[in-house]
């Protein structure tokens, strides 16, 4: 049997559907056309004069080799590819890129073949068996594009969770560098703490010596005394404090926490201060990745948008039909029933394809919202970064200075108390005093240097500039130019 509908039944019942389409009067059936959304301008930054590279400048991709230490770039490497973190977010880009590859599987046709064996017992009657072979085609016509839109809209996703990759990118190597400048700031910390512990148990027994001798009263021994259990307290404390940021260093390289060690090391023999790169608010917005993922996510949400829109159009289904049943099964090919039905769903009727289509439209308001943020945040962190980047090189130079008059102090009542003009005591105190500004520059230079990852990550961390706009969706796979490194999983 075979049933056929001819092309001017089919054409009257088409322009019937467009005829409903009229009748729908109101209904808004264009996808929108995207644009950036407006956020507040910004000229330059207030800090500019801590910068030692102009503006026009931009940061390498491996900026992180700026601090000239080879152990770094292979905690790097090591974290980059062991970090569970980073490989979560690569696995989103290859699930985001299947995604494409389902949305464009919508507009293509939908085969079902099945083939079965009926067996019926009637007392009395021998056993029936009937065999039966069949297919049904489905085609859903994408005429108005409904399909083409959401790949366009999964395309979008799909950029914006590469972002995702290139902020998380960013997020762990910044984690890295200021873990282990940490863990070389404590190296040194524990290094002078047990110098002051031990000069201070020097002028413990030089207290104990005036004591017997009647030169020092009781209570200044106490004090020495108390101010030793301090100090010992202060070290164990720097050495946990070791231990717990040498656990967290493991974890971001991949490492089980306790099976990672660090050899120990100087902070300022081992990391040079780098060049502070700069960089306008035009590139910032195109070179962060956080911020280019929150466009294309606005990108997304006006592609879902259209989508919407035009599913309340007439759509077009064609449905064919084939099969064949014998009682033998060898007879079974020798007849067959065919058929074919072309079929018109009028969605602009359904009332919840309407309100789809506001829920939608209301989500841009969000994910625009998003962006605003995301924007100002970014110029909070770059602005924060330059602010703490040029007040601690300021503090870094009073307490150059004041290292270095100490030195001097300290390096002529040595001359004193060997000549006899000062004490021991004077001595004591005066390396007491230098071992102090010591530490507080060494935590200062620190600070820069984790001030400068900051900033470099604020900045968008080498990655170059990219254009979000509404081009046609291509295969979403292309991810040429896209980072200094391959995006694991973005390409097949």
């Amino acid at each position: 049997m075979f049933a056929f509908v001819p092309a001017h039944a089919l054409a009257s019942t088409f322009a019937a559907a467009l005829c409903a389409v009229l009748m729908a009067g109101c209904a808004d059936f264009r996808p929108p056309e995207y644009k950036r959304p407006e956020t507040p301008a910004k000229a330059g930054w207030s800090r500019e004069e801590s910068v030692s590279v102009s503006p026009t400048e931009t940061i390498v991709p491996n900026w992180w080799q700026g601090f000239g230490d080879p152990y770094l770039d292979q905690l790097v490497a090591r974290a980059l590819s062991g970090n569970y973190d980073i490989r979560v977010l690569a696995a989103r880009i290859r699930v985001a890129n299947a995604q494409i590859g389902e949305a464009r599987a919508g507009a293509l046709p939908v085969f079902d073949i099945g083939a079965g064996l009926n067996v019926e017992k009637t007392t009395g009657q021998p056993v029936s068996r009937t065999y039966n072979l069949g297919g049904t085609v489905n085609w859903d016509i994408d005429i108005w594009g409904k399909v083409e839109k959401g790949v366009q809209a999964q395309t979008a996703e799909f950029r914006a969770t590469e972002a995702d990759w290139r902020a998380g990118y960013l997020a762990l190597v910044s984690d890295v560098s200021i873990t282990y400048f940490t863990l070389l700031q404590l190296d040194e910390q524990i290094a002078q703490q047990r110098l002051t512990v031990a000069r201070n148990n020097d002028i413990l027994a030089t207290y104990k010596a005036m004591l017997a001798n009647g030169l020092l009263p009781q209570i200044r021994v106490m004090q020495q005394q108390a101010e030793i259990n301090r100090l010992n307290k202060d070290l164990i404390e720097l050495r946990r404090s070791r231990d717990v940021a040498e656990n967290a260093l493991g974890t971001l390289v991949g490492v089980p926490a306790g099976d990672f060690k660090v050899p120990v090391g100087r902070l300022q023999e081992r990391v040079k201060l780098p060049i502070v790169p700069a960089g306008l608010p035009s590139q910032l917005l195109a070179r962060r990745p956080d911020i280019v993922a929150a466009e294309y996510r606005v990108l997304s949400a006006y592609n879902i948008v259209g989508q919407a829109r035009l599913a309340q159009l007439p759509s077009i289904s064609l449905t064919a039909r084939g099969g064949t049943a014998s009682f033998a099964l060898s007879d079974l090919l020798k007849s067959f029933t065919f058929g074919f039905m072309p079929s018109i769903n009028l969605p602009m009727l359904d009332p919840n394809v309407r309100a789809h289509v506001k829920t939608t439209e209301a989500n841009i308001g969000v994910v625009e919202n998003e962006y605003g943020r995301t924007v100002m945040t970014a110029f909070e962190e770059v602005e924060s970064a330059l602010v703490n980047v040029d007040a601690h090189k300021k503090q870094r130079i009073e307490l150059q200075q004041q290292v270095d008059q100490l030195r001097v102090v300290s390096s002529q009542i040595e001359a004193q108390a060997r000549e006899g003009i000062a004490s021991q005591l004077e001595v004591f105190e005066t390396e007491r005093s230098l071992l102090q500004a010591q530490l507080a520059l060494l935590a200062v230079h620190q600070q820069i240097l984790a001030d400068t990852v900051t900033l470099y990550k604020a900045l968008g961390g080498g990655w170059p500039g990219t254009a979000v706009s509404n081009a046609p969706a291509g295969n979403g796979m292309n991810t040429a130019n896209a980072a200094p490194g391959t995006v694991p999983g973005a390409a097949p």
